[in-house]
């Protein structure tokens, strides 16, 4: 009577507590998958915000009677659009007037052949790009009313793709949550066995399993208890953290470069750029301010001082500059009034040019504009650095050509010259030779130097000749421009050097100015001399190698002068064939092609043209180099802090895998129970990953070579770090579980308790070992991560209510001052065999570093 009356209140007992362990599994598994759930869909949400801010252009349109730049958000119909080359059409509209204009359609009709447009053909599409020419354009219609309609969305990037980093990680978790499910699915057959064959006890010390006399209800239990030990050991295996550890590592340093001028496109590019090796850049805007001011004036061979009234110009000469000038350009200058500075606008060399003419010179640029009529137009193009116009004066039977471009290149064109007299002579060899010094002394001082030709062309029987002449030219006048360097660009340089990562200059300018500069930041050494083809080299020459002498040729040279955009596209992959990870920035149009062939295509957010934007992965803001520099940075960091999370979750996964296994095979029970783990998989893969994954970058990650896109993600580096901490959680945790109620004269519930409780803090003192993988001061620039104290301040408070407070739901049993000291200090003593064993040289990390460096 007695045993039946203790069986039935054994039932009252577990109907009303039996709840307890299904209701804490469901709210536990609830919790993880509204914080996992909330986590995903911040991070989605940001990612929007920046696909949003990256389709986001400026326009540059005709309004109250000048040219100002505006979102494509705001334009409307009957809005006057300017276009040049490399600009993305903002809307739908018609051809009003321009020059050469050709455009890209092949986003709309799948041809790549550039279609022209003019009077006859004026239709303009939204969404397709400015190739090449300039022209004006009236707006017919905006937003979901063009052609473009809904497809101009799929303009922007999708940032939610599948990174590389991400697909590795993928693969890692799929082949440890094989692993689980082998342990999970032997631990199920061992503890089968063992129930089945009497070889089980329960708690009063009788064999579980009595054969024919052992009720089925309870058969059901047991086997219902073992399957969920099976399950647990299947939850704490399978890392499923780490997703969500590269998601919230790959958003915040996104948010963070945002801030710091750097807007990723491509997702990929924030991970890739931690393994580049090379920096392919240019010089206007990057390397320097692109600030731009004409600081030297040549007439011939003679310098001019002053303004030009005292320096004795002739009128004509000073006309025809004002025509060259006023009429060669794409710029434009607006007063409001005639006490009003003007406002200038153009690209930086068409700006100081324009200043200098109306601010030094007083010339009025507009009036060349009123009395004559432009016949033909060949824009400025990246390859042959040189823009002409032919006019025809009104009421004149004479048509002028007037050419502006290099120096050199329209020297090379001439074949007499003006003096400041406003006379012509002759340019023989010994004035060509002397002019030839002058260019080259500028370009010594770092100058950008711009000629101007001129040449006029009689009617033949009325017609009216449309072929700019290229030979028989007078030069009109020299001017030089300063673009000073960037400051912090030197120190930039040095930096990816100490990093393990070359710089290269690629530029337009001559070789005299390009080595001017590259010495200036620091690119190039000065006792590098321009004979020198290993270090300085122009594009022509370049060009002219084989494939096998270019690659032969690339990992010594530094900077690359009067290069065309082919020459960059080459210089790109010949890196890549030579096994660099190759970044590349670029802002004009002809750059596309080098920006789509590098590994990571960085475009310039201020004076970078749509078509590059469109073609890069990274779009830099303030066209700075230092911020070239900062996303390099962020590049290391991401996947560092991948690599913290990477080996502070697997100590946790093999340390529960083991102590589950072994003590479910060789006592029939796991000492972590299911909520358990879910509670230690909360704090591992969402807070975990929290504080591990905004963790910022740190001058260390400048000081190691570039990481290796085929090296494996946990290094030998991890392996240290990892292997002592999960042996010492095992043998800790497993000595508890099976000496722990002798050890502290407990009962099974509170040595069970212990157990998990120092599991957990041996995670929460392990988090700050994860923090440096290889420093042995684990603290350094921890006061600066807020968040990391935050989230280690939370995790402890909700542990202590864990086991405090929740003994139902937790499966808990309270514990005392002792019980508590003793579960820390054990997990505290994670420190120093961290710090001990970070004492140990791996082997092969300097080698490779000295390898790369050199």
């Amino acid at each position: 009577m007695t045993k039946e009356k203790t069986r039935k209140q054994k039932q009252l007992v577990s109907l009303k507590e039996g709840w307890f362990d299904g209701g804490s599994i469901i709210f536990a598994v609830f919790l993880v998958v509204i914080v996992s759930a909330v986590s995903n869909f911040k991070q989605s949400r940001q990612f929007q915000a920046l696909a949003d801010e990256s389709s986001d252009i400026r326009v540059e349109v005709v309004r109250d009677g000048r040219r100002q730049g505006l979102s494509i958000f705001d334009v409307v119909v009957g809005e006057i659009v300017c276009l040049k080359t490399g600009d993305q059409i903002p809307a739908d509209g018609l051809f009003l007037n321009g020059h050469s204009l050709k455009v890209d359609e092949s986003s709309m009709t799948g041809e790549s052949d550039h279609v022209e447009v003019d009077e006859k053909s004026p239709f303009l599409l939204s969404g397709t790009k400015v190739t090449d020419g300039y022209g004006f354009m009236l707006v017919t219609s905006v937003g979901m009313s063009t052609a473009w309609g809904e497809m101009m969305s799929s303009i922007s990037h999708e940032l939610n793709e599948e990174t590389p980093l991400q697909a590795r990680l993928n693969k890692l978790t799929s082949c440890i949550g094989k692993i689980g499910l082998t342990v999970a699915v032997l631990v199920l057959a061992v503890m089968l066995i063992r129930y089945f064959t009497g070889n089980t006890r329960d708690e009063t010390g009788n064999r579980e399993f009595l054969g024919r006399k052992t009720k089925v209800d309870d058969v059901m239990n047991s086997v219902i208890n073992i399957i969920a030990a099976a399950v647990t050991i299947i939850v704490v295996a399978i890392p499923e953290g780490l997703p969500l550890a590269v998601t919230l590592t790959l958003a915040f340093s996104m948010k963070r470069m945002m801030k710091e001028h750097a807007m990723v496109r491509k997702l990929s590019a924030c991970e890739t750029m931690g393994s580049a090796t090379t920096i392919c850049t240019d010089k206007t805007g990057t390397l320097t301010l692109n600030q731009m001011k004409v600081t030297e004036f040549w007439i011939g061979k003679e310098a001019m001082t002053g303004n030009a009234s005292s320096s004795g110009l002739a009128h004509n000469l000073y006309e025809l500059l004002q025509d060259a000038v006023g009429l060669n350009t794409i710029g434009n200058v607006y007063k409001s009034n005639s006490e009003s500075t003007p406002e200038i606008t153009g690209s930086p060399t068409e700006k100081a040019i324009l200043s200098w003419a109306v601010l030094d010179l007083g010339m009025n640029v507009d009036e060349p504009k009123q009395c004559c009529k432009v016949i033909n137009v060949e824009a400025f193009n990246s390859e042959k650095k040189r823009s002409g116009v032919l006019v025809k004066r009104i009421r004149e039977k004479t048509v002028h050509i007037q050419w502006k471009g290099a120096a050199e290149m329209i020297l090379a064109m001439c074949s007499h010259y003006y003096v400041k007299s406003g006379t012509i002579r002759v340019l023989d060899g010994e004035a060509r030779k002397q002019i030839e010094i002058v260019i080259k002394d500028m370009a010594a001082k770092s100058l950008r130097c711009i000629a101007f030709a001129h040449t006029k062309v009689a009617e033949a029987d009325g017609q009216v000749q449309e072929k700019l002449e290229e030979t028989g030219l007078t030069l009109l006048g020299l001017v030089g421009l300063k673009d000073p360097c960037r400051p912090g660009v030197r120190a930039a340089v040095e930096c990816c050097r100490n990093a393990g990562v070359n710089v290269k200059m690629v530029t337009g300018d001559n070789v005299h100015t390009a080595r001017a500069i590259a010495i200036e930041c620091g690119i190039l050494n000065p006792d590098v001399g321009l004979n020198n083809d290993d270090a300085v080299i122009e594009g022509v020459k370049f060009r002219s190698l084989s494939a096998e002498e270019r690659v032969a040729k690339i990992e010594s040279i530094r900077v690359m002068a009067r290069s065309s955009p082919l020459d960059k596209l080459l210089m790109v992959q010949s890196l890549k064939q030579k096994g660099h990870v190759v970044a590349v920035t670029g802002d004009g149009t002809n750059d596309a092609p080098a920006l789509k062939a590098a590994d990571i295509g960085l475009s310039m957010g201020i004076q970078g043209t749509e078509v590059a934007k469109e073609s890069s992965d990274i779009v830099i803001m303030d066209d700075n180099f230092t911020s070239v520099v900062t996303v390099l940075r962020w590049g290391r960091c991401v996947y560092n802090n991948i690599q913290k999370f990477l080996q502070f979750q697997l100590t946790v996964n093999v340390a529960a895998l083991v102590i589950n296994f072994v003590a479910a095979v060789s006592s029939g029970k796991v000492p972590l129970t299911a909520v358990q783990l879910l509670w230690v998989n909360l704090i591992m893969d969402t807070l975990g990953a929290l504080a591990l994954a905004t963790e910022q970058p740190t001058n260390d990650l400048m000081s190691k070579p570039p990481v290796g896109r085929s090296e494996p993600l946990i290094t030998k580096l991890m392996w240290r770090n990892l292997i002592p901490q999960a042996i010492y959680q095992v043998t800790i945790l497993l000595t508890l579980q099976f000496k722990g109620r002798s050890i502290f004269g407990v009962n099974e519930s509170v040595k069970d308790t212990m157990i998990f409780n120092t599991f957990v803090f041996c995670q929460i003192f392990n988090e700050f070992n994860a923090r440096k993988l290889e420093k042995k001061n684990i603290f350094k620039g921890i006061h600066k991560n807020k968040l990391f104290l935050a989230i280690i301040g939370i995790t402890i408070v909700l542990q202590l209510i864990m086991v405090e407070f929740l003994k139902k739901f937790a499966d808990t049993e309270r514990l005392n001052w002792g019980q508590w000291a003793a579960c820390i200090g054990i997990a505290a003593m994670s420190w120093p065999i961290g710090f001990l064993f970070k004492c140990i040289p791996v082997s092969g990390t300097q080698l490779l570093f000295k390898q790369r460096a050199s």
